[in-house]
């Protein structure tokens, strides 16, 4: 009886881990957007969302009702099929990376092991960067499909940017991949309980964060969107539930290279563990949350600070400054990691 059930409780537990990841990303990157607007208002002196719900906890609600049930406009002369089918490219590739995202360590419960991830690849590196990379699709195909010249060029402006800006960024997790010797993301993090690997590589966590604000269009590197240029880019033709749709991506994104980062750079999971036998569980799911939250906030305050690059800088610091100093950073790393091997 036991052995005819196992695969229905593993498929019950897949299904319990699925909904609750789902859930709690969904929560954090609508809280994100209230955060960053509280925070930004806090930046500049002014008030932040304040009346619907105490401080305006209520806002991200009111801000999907209000997407749902806005009337839908659609331009005259776009591709119905593309036009449509952009936005669901954009968020579909924005959230399935996280199903690859370990954050935490295994527990135990009724003699069933669970990990704290939907599931585990030995390339879950890999699989990342290629997922993520395929978001740019969403975006250079909903410039296309609007038949209207700014968002093209918003789409055309993304499409350069992003192909520029993954090089350094792949080239940046490079050095980390050398020091552990694996791609599985996991293994990284327990390759760090000793020592955090922004230790071992500063310069390539500077030159992932810095591309990583490129490829998730974020100021100061945001001329795919830039208003005063471009009205809006590549999403200038959407509205209600797609432009949602788009927007709400771009925050998963966020959250993605936060993710990332903290496995990548700085220990994953790994904190003080203390108390009884759940506590002990669930802080390392603390610690991977208060390390991602410190990232995204970070976002905020880069946003509320700098100004926008323009064009020809992006491109400029991209080819001519980030990308030699991550190859640099590659060979330097090779050279110790064959040295100590020797």
């Amino acid at each position: 009886m036991g052995t005819s059930s196992e695969p229905l409780i593993l498929t019950a537990i897949i299904l319990a881990k699925v909904a609750v990841v789902l859930l709690v990303f969904l929560t954090s990157v609508a809280y994100a957007v209230w955060l960053e607007r509280k925070v930004v208002a806090h930046i500049q002196s002014r008030w932040g969302p304040y009346l619907v719900g105490p401080h305006g906890l209520l806002q991200p609600v009111a801000d999907g009702l209000k997407f749902l049930f806005k009337e839908d406009i659609e331009p005259r002369e776009v591709d119905r099929l593309i036009y449509y089918l952009a936005p669901f490219v954009a968020f579909t590739m924005a959230f399935a990376s996280i199903a690859v995202i370990p954050f935490g360590e295994s527990i135990t419960i009724l003699g069933h092991k669970i990990n704290f991830e939907i599931t585990s690849l030995n390339v879950g590196l890999l699989f990342i960067l290629a997922v993520t990379s395929l978001g740019v699709y969403g975006i250079a195909l909903a410039g296309w499909s609007s038949n209207s010249k700014f968002p093209l060029f918003g789409g055309l402006r993304s499409s350069a940017q992003m192909i520029s800006y993954e090089l350094s960024l792949g080239l940046a997790l490079v050095g980390v991949v050398l020091i552990s010797g694996s791609l599985n993301l996991r293994e990284i993090v327990d390759q760090q309980q000793g020592l955090w690997n922004i230790v071992r590589q500063p310069l390539g966590f500077l030159l992932y964060i810095s591309a990583a604000i490129a490829e998730t269009n974020r100021t100061p590197f945001d001329l795919p969107e830039a208003e005063s240029e471009l009205v809006g880019g590549f999403h200038t033709e959407y509205s209600s539930y797609k432009f949602a749709m788009f927007f709400i991506a771009e925050y998963a994104n966020i959250f993605t290279v936060s993710c990332l980062a903290t496995l990548m750079f700085f220990g994953g999971w790994h904190g003080p563990v203390f108390g009884p036998h759940l506590l002990r569980a669930f802080l390392p799911v603390l610690w991977f949350g208060l390390k991602v939250f410190c990232f995204v906030f970070a976002y905020i305050w880069i946003r509320g600070t700098l100004p926008r690059f323009r064009y020809d800088q992006l491109m400029s610091f991209g080819w001519k400054f980030l990308l030699p100093l991550a190859l640099a950073n590659v060979l330097i790393t090779s050279f110790v990691v064959a040295w100590r091997a020797s």
